[in-house]
């Protein structure tokens, strides 16, 4: 005996398939203030990135949530990557002449 097929089954469009997924959760980023030495979250927003033609002149930077203080920390390629692929806002330095 075959069973016949259910109407509408195995039928699903991209419209629907996504409908549920309208809401989009903010990225944060754990970092932590050496002058405080506080420990927090932070939205992109909140987070510079520049990324300069060496690892000394490609850095990550906040001001501190708790104190106030300017940090800026050396940022590595996971760094980078992670930081732009949470879209965080970047600025690429040009070496000068």
């Amino acid at each position: 005996m075959s069973e016949s097929p259910v109407p509408g089954a195995g039928e699903i469009t991209a419209a629907t398939a996504f409908a549920g997924m309208r809401k989009v959760v903010p990225v944060v980023f754990r970092a932590g203030c050496p002058n405080c030495r506080g420990r927090f979250e932070l939205a992109a927003g909140a987070l510079r990135l520049a990324i300069g033609a060496s690892s000394r002149t490609t850095f990550y930077s906040f001001t501190c949530p708790e104190c106030g203080a300017a940090v800026r920390k050396p940022a590595g390629e996971r760094i980078v990557e992670l930081l732009t692929g949470g879209g965080v806002r970047t600025l690429r330095l040009h070496p000068t002449v």
